[in-house]
């Protein structure tokens, strides 16, 4: 069974048992809601349609928490003029756990679900405390740190020993030759 109903101006299509995220509500959280603008509902194979809702039917639901949606990126930008704005949303929503579907009069007869009861968690004893402190306060010892090995020589290094400069043999300069004027005979 399934039904279409309108929440918060938007039209859902909810189950029993179905949780969904609508609009935020004002409701607080754990609390039963009523919604009463229900559109369409299926049953197997019988479909009844509103004109526009149908009288004396509700969808029941009870609000699970109050969320925050993803954040949605807006950018405007207009090309060679140099504008641009970047703002960023997040939309509230509430998120509902859809407990019945039906007339009133049955819904309200109907019993309501046995809430399953949480175990309370066993107290800590004190000797359990100590140990757990013990434990957190341990110690471990460090590793000795052992010398770095040597890198094997890269071939930057290799071409920078073989262009060591090398002394140069300074010889003794012939002073060069005198050019004489060539005479016309």
């Amino acid at each position: 069974m399934y039904a279409i109903v309108e929440i918060a101006g938007q039209q859902f299509k909810v189950e029993e048992g179905k949780k969904i995220f609508v609009h935020r509500l004002e409701n607080e959280e754990g609390k039963s809601v009523e919604f009463d603008k229900v559109l369409l509902v299926e049953d197997g194979d019988n479909i009844v349609v509103g004109e526009p809702v149908i009288k004396d039917f509700v969808v029941e639901g009870k609000v699970v928490d109050h969320v925050r949606g993803d954040k949605v990126i807006i950018f405007k930008k207009k090309r060679k003029k140099g504008y641009r704005v970047k703002n960023g949303h997040r939309q509230n929503f509430t998120r509902i756990e859809i407990t019945g579907i039906g007339d009133r009069e049955t819904l309200k007869k109907r019993a309501p679900k046995p809430e399953v009861v949480k175990k309370p968690k066993p107290e800590v004893t004190e000797a359990v405390e100590e140990t757990v402190i013990e434990k957190k306060t341990s110690t471990k010892k460090a590793a000795a740190k052992k010398p770095a090995a040597k890198k094997p020589a890269t071939k930057k290094e290799e071409t920078e020993e073989v262009k060591k400069p090398v002394a140069k043999k300074v010889t003794e300069k012939k002073p060069a030759a005198k050019k004489t004027p060539k005479t016309k005979e």
